[in-house]
């Protein structure tokens, strides 16, 4: 009698594409593979691009390990603009002038940012408060008190400043919402902002170039797709299986 066959197990880094889910990709791969046993490493917007680590097989009982590491992200910031959800996927709520900021003022601004602080998660986020997601409450009009999160953030770079956009690089510690780090900088300078766009280029050593795009990967074999898992174990030292 032939027994069930071998479940595949492994670390997978994909690189996300706009306009869906970090539930989303699982759930093509899940069917891609057709297995259920399939999980993901730290939730990308749906705007966000990137580096997405998702966990196969026995791969999920180290979930909690990749989650705690630190992320890498680049982006743009639009000065001037501020929507409710912090980003460009929001509904713009008030427009003011930029004013004239030099280069050196936009990097004090950021440098503001370093280190450790608490943050403010936004209204529309996936945190469930009474049991109900903020984002919910959010799209009713509802603006609830939340608890404040301890963050860490390591870099916040200018690679470039072309009011009113703002190209940055950030390093920071997991919860940190970075569309949040946008908006008050933006409430800092006293014009508001929004977070336009969102890559996640690292997280930890693991590194946006040695990620494939969903897309190809769904165009692999399966067999080619096992071959591009990392062992758990070389990933997460110490990990028996």
């Amino acid at each position: 009698m032939l027994g069930k066959p071998k479940e595949i197990e492994g670390v997978l880094l994909v690189d996300k594409p706009p306009g869906c889910t970090s539930h989303d990709v699982v759930a093509r791969l899940r069917r891609k593979l057709n297995m259920k046993r399939i999980g993901h490493a730290g939730t990308l917007d749906p705007m966000a691009t990137g580096l997405l680590i998702l966990l196969i097989g026995k791969a999920t009982r180290v979930s909690q390990y990749l989650t705690n590491l630190d992320k890498e992200y680049e982006g743009t910031i639009e000065l001037g603009k501020i929507t409710n959800s912090h980003d460009a996927d929001g509904e713009v709520m008030e427009t003011r002038p930029v004013p004239p900021l030099t280069e050196a003022e936009v990097r004090a601004a950021m440098e503001k940012f370093l280190g450790d602080q608490y943050q403010t998660p936004p209204m529309f986020s996936a945190i469930k408060i009474g049991g109900v997601p903020l984002y919910k409450r959010a799209r009713k009009g509802e603006v609830v008190e939340r608890e404040q999160r301890f963050i860490r953030v390591s870099a916040f770079e200018l690679l470039r400043y072309a009011s009113p956009l703002i190209d940055f690089r950030l390093r920071c510690s997991k919860g940190t919402y970075v569309r949040t780090v946008a908006h008050d900088l933006g409430q800092n300078v006293g014009c508001g902002a929004h977070l336009q766009a969102l890559r996640r280029t690292a997280i930890d050593k693991f590194r946006i170039e040695a990620a494939l795009p969903l897309g190809e990967i769904e165009q692999l074999a399966v067999a080619d797709i096992e071959k591009r898992l990392l062992p758990v174990y070389g990933v997460v030292p110490g990990f028996a299986g």
